[in-house]
């Protein structure tokens, strides 16, 4: 047996190795999702605190104005409940994926059925994790990685559910790839990396002028840029074609699809950020050129 981890010795410590880092993944993924639900609705808090500010500052009777928000509600403030019944989520309930088969995919209290998006993005995060660990080993690329890639799951979960792509990911994101690449975490230059920010952020934002010149109406939003940047600080310039591409194509058959079957929302139209997104992670599996080559180019 090893003195360390208890495991037998013939038992590589890669695959250890691997297998912390999944279990490490679940953890994360549970976390997401309350990030995935809670920072809409607390940048929606935000606003709204904004706005009563600007009417208080433009009023004669400033009592007359939307009282403020007192109550703390952040990502760690107040605990989970259930949003049927309020019932507060007890730690043991709260095991990734263990509590979903535990509780049978109801709450405890009221017996309401539990979303299964919430076990399947931990399972997600936990294998994005799980392929980071073996694909780059112990190394600083593993920790990288596993970042981009939940932090990429996190926006296209919000952008779909909202059309938000909140700076507070896109960012930090885009940062983190000009970083990663200077520090030589990341197989892509620095000068790549700086040039596909550039070029991915520009890109779009001329095809967005582009469209509102000639329609009059906005066809995407600047998230949709920044994250689009953030991928081009990530693979480079070289890869900003395969990506819009892939993104672009995959999101004109899903789009095509749900008009058929009558289920875009209203305004008819769907977000793109979850389409560069599953870019971006056939991107990190598969590499650019391998999207160039599946479409015959």
């Amino acid at each position: 047996m090893n003195a360390l981890t208890g495991l037998p010795l013939d038992v590589p410590m890669d695959v250890v190795f691997v297998v912390l880092a999944a279990i490490f993944g679940l953890l994360v993924g549970s976390f997401l999702n309350v990030v995935v639900y809670r920072l809409p609705k607390i940048m929606e808090r935000q606003w709204v605190a904004e706005c009563a500010e600007m009417v208080s500052a433009t009023v004669d009777k400033p009592h007359e104005t939307a009282p403020p928000l007192v109550d703390r509600f952040n990502l760690m403030v107040p605990r989970s409940r259930c949003g049927h019944c309020g019932h507060t989520i007890r730690w043991f309930e709260n095991i990734p994926l263990f509590s979903y088969v535990f509780l049978r995919g109801k709450c405890s209290a009221c017996s309401s059925p539990i979303g299964v998006r919430y076990p399947l993005v931990e399972l997600v995060t936990g294998t994005i994790a799980a392929y980071c660990a073996l694909r780059w080993g112990q190394s600083a690329s593993t920790v990288v990685w596993f970042g981009f890639g939940a932090a990429l799951l996190t926006m296209a979960l919000i952008d779909w559910d909202t059309t938000l792509l909140p700076d507070n990911l896109t960012l930090p994101l885009l940062w983190a790839g000009l970083l990663a690449s200077n520090l030589q975490w990341i197989a892509v230059s620095p000068s790549d990396s700086l040039w596909g920010a550039v070029g991915g952020y520009m890109s779009l934002w001329l095809v967005y002028w582009a469209f509102k010149l000639a329609t009059g109406k906005e066809g995407m939003g600047f998230g949709d840029f920044k994250l689009f940047a953030a991928l081009g600080a990530w693979f480079g310039w070289q890869a900003l074609v395969p990506i819009i591409l892939m993104a672009s194509v995959i999101g004109a058959i899903i789009g095509i699809g749900m008009k058929l079957r009558s289920s875009l929302r209203e305004g008819v139209y769907i977000p793109f950020g979850p389409f560069l997104a599953g870019a971006g992670f056939t991107a990190m599996v598969f590499g650019p050129q391998t999207i160039l080559s599946a479409v015959g180019l």
